[in-house]
């Protein structure tokens, strides 16, 4: 018997990848994407219907455009959303933004000019494949490609697991800020900005 290979079973997103994009986005946001899509729902609007619209769209950071999925059996197993943060970090006013952002875009600023990883999340069931490694390679080569200087990421310094994934593949810890929960449940009490230098 032949081996079986899959044929490329990494590929940029499409607008047909939005429900995946959602529960993944959602998965890597420890439910923060939910929360904040519970709050602009219209009166019985479907929360999971605005990550899925938000998916879809052409622009924003949260975009198909962004995004590049792994599969496994023929469907979305994970997906990394990543794209190069610019040179100079954008000033902003705190009070012009939710208070549960401020502290993660202080965190980002501090990253100006690497290749953000925005989200990087696996289905449950896939866990332990290795797939999230091989979306951070491919994050590694965009990163060089696009000529930026590293790679950064911000975690919850309660996901252990993710932060022994992102420091085996050479990310380390530059700063941390306190999170903003408001009612957002969430067993961490900092957000932590690891950076790769390429």
């Amino acid at each position: 018997m032949e081996p079986h290979h899959e044929v490329s079973a990494i590929r940029a997103a499409t607008k047909d990848d939005a429900t995946a994009m959602a529960e993944l986005v959602n998965m890597a946001g420890e439910g923060l994407p939910v929360y904040l899509w519970r709050r602009m729902a219209k009166a019985g609007e479907d929360v999971w219907e605005i990550g899925r619209q938000r998916a879809r769209r052409e622009e924003g950071s949260f975009s198909y455009r962004n995004t590049i999925v792994r599969e496994a059996d023929g469907k979305v197993a994970a997906a990394l959303i990543g794209y190069p943060l610019p040179d100079t970090p954008e000033a902003f006013d705190p009070a012009d933004m939710p208070a549960m952002f401020v502290p993660l875009q202080e965190l980002e600023n501090l990253a100006p000019g690497t290749w953000y990883v925005n989200v990087l999340a696996t289905y449950p069931e896939h866990r332990g494949k290795g797939f999230a490694r091989e979306l951070l390679q491919v994050a590694d080569r965009l990163a060089a490609e696009a000529g930026t200087k590293g790679l950064s990421i911000i975690v919850s310094d309660a996901n252990v697991r993710a932060r022994k994934l992102y420091e085996s593949c050479g990310y380390l810890e530059t700063a941390s800020r306190q999170m903003v929960k408001e009612d957002w449940e969430n067993a961490g009490t900092n957000w932590v900005l690891l950076v790769k230098r390429l």
